[in-house]
This record gives C-alpha cells, structure tokens and sequence, in this order.
C-alpha cells in the first residue's frame, strides 16, 4: 500500500493483482481485498496511516501473538458501544502507568464499582497484549489503543 499510494486507484488494484500469489487466492478473497483497497483509498490520510500501522504490527506477531490481540479485540468489540468506549478509555489511561499502579487501580474498589466483571477480564486482556499494539496519536479518533 504504501509503495503505491500515490498511484490512481486504479493502477494500485492492478499492483495488487500483479502481487505474487494474489491469483491463487479463493476469488471471494481477492474481491474481498480490492474492496478494502477501495475503502482505504476513500478515508483520510491520517486514518489509512493508522490501519497500516495496525496492519503492519500484526504482521510482525507470531502467531499465538495475533490470536492473544485478535481475541482481546473480540471481547472488546462484544461490549456494547457505550461500555466499549469507557473500557477503551480506561484501557488507554491504564496503558499509560506502570504495572504495580495498573494493577492496584484494576483491583480497586472504585474500578470494581464502575466496571463489571467481564469488563475488567477484556481491560486484562487488553493490557496483556498492549505491548503488540501499535500506538495511537493523541489526534486521533477514540478506536482501542492510545
């Protein structure tokens, strides 16, 4: 994406095509990666450079590495929307202090009031592949991250 961004739409889907084993792909797989090309090319600069970065994070994990972040996203992303903001805030004040402070705030009285119990295990997880998660910019839009 980023050796051809500058590059007409067009012309990055025919790179895209031209890439090595892109056409031994299920068809429903190569249509699905053109949509996303698409998709890319229609948001801001700053949020496309944001799922890059994401992309190419996980891109570097192992395996059993991907599954921990693709697991703690899950549970994060099965809270509803109002919980899933308060818990992705509090996952990005968290992700700012030592371990010893994360943990006595986690098992405050005070957090267990205001969170519950399945609240804290996706904040747990959270914290627990925080390291493979790619760091987010203070101007950017609330997602999970900081």
């Amino acid at each position: 994406m980023d050796r051809h961004s500058n590059l007409p739409l067009a012309d990055q889907q025919r790179a895209l095509q031209s890439e090595p084993g892109f056409r031994d792909l299920p068809p429903q797989t190569q249509q699905r990666m053109l949509d996303r090309l698409s998709q890319l090319n229609s948001m801001s600069p700053e949020k496309r450079r944001r799922i890059i970065d994401r992309n190419e994070a996980m891109a570097h994990l192992t395996p059993p590495q991907r599954q921990q972040v693709r697991g703690a996203m899950q549970q994060l992303g099965s809270l509803p929307e109002d919980r899933r903001r308060l818990v992705a805030r509090a996952f990005r004040d968290l992700r700012e202090m030592p371990d010893p402070q994360r943990q006595a705030i986690l098992n405050s009285d005070r957090f267990r009031g205001q969170f519950s119990d399945q609240e804290r295990g996706t904040l747990s997880s959270l914290l627990a592949v925080e390291p493979f998660l790619p760091v987010q910019r203070s101007n950017d839009a609330p997602d999970f991250g900081k």
